[in-house]
């Protein structure tokens, strides 16, 4: 599923079962020594969705461990995401030749909490939401908006080292199954690459579930967007 939001430089394992029982991987048990079991099941899942990505570079199995904002630390020439709701789990990697960063997110296909959805949008969203559902009431927009919101994070954050809050990214939702997120703070990257003003991804809503990705190129000329402000 996730596979189709994708570049094809991407690999993509996905799961919607966790295996009774299955244990964590060596070196990785620590992580989940306190969690509930439901957390420790899908930590567990997604963490083996990940290696079968990383194998299929051709990288042996190994642990992945976390970075400090718990995001997973890939193998040196590796960039990727992992994400995990109630009945899925998936992990996206790519050579950090063909593509600078990744970034996905799943969540369940449901309105969006309202006391979530206050603190999601950026000035501007809420108009837009409002239109959006006008137009296709068989959308949670509020809970794509998330959804895009958290995937551009995971793409944001190994580039610049630097938290990005929901309000410092105004995003535009395309029905036709695309996104932009705008975003309203610099992004200086750590890498010495251009630096990020926009993001650009692709969304799907398919089985109950609403994903979302962004891929980031490597490409300088696709960052020329004007800074806000």
């Amino acid at each position: 599923m996730i596979e189709s939001l994708l570049p094809a430089a991407a690999v993509a394992v996905e799961a919607f079962a966790d295996v009774p029982g299955e244990p964590p991987y060596p070196g990785e048990e620590d992580l989940v020594a306190r969690a509930a079991e439901s957390r420790r099941r899908e930590f567990v899942t997604a963490r083996r969705c990940a290696r079968e990505a990383l194998g299929r570079l051709g990288y042996a199995p190994a642990p992945i461990r976390p970075g400090p904002r718990r995001e997973p630390l890939w193998p040196a020439g590796v960039v990727g995401s992992i994400t995990h709701c109630v009945g899925y789990r998936a992990a996206v990697v790519a050579p950090a030749t063909a593509l600078a960063s990744l970034g996905v997110d799943a969540e369940p296909h449901e309105p969006l909490p309202g006391e979530v959805a206050g603190i999601v949008t950026a000035a501007g969203e809420p108009e837009r939401l409002a239109g959006l559902r006008a137009g296709d009431a068989g959308v949670h927009w509020d809970r794509l908006l998330f959804s895009a919101k958290e995937s551009v994070y995971k793409a944001w954050y190994p580039l610049t080292g630097r938290w990005l809050g929901f309000e410092e990214a105004e995003v535009t939702l395309d029905p036709a199954g695309r996104f932009t997120a705008r975003l309203l703070v610099a992004g200086d990257r750590t890498d010495g690459g251009p630096p990020l003003r926009a993001l650009d991804g692709r969304w799907l809503v398919a089985g109950g579930l609403v994903v979302t990705a962004v891929a980031v190129p490597c490409d300088s000329s696709l960052f020329a967007r004007p800074y806000p402000g």
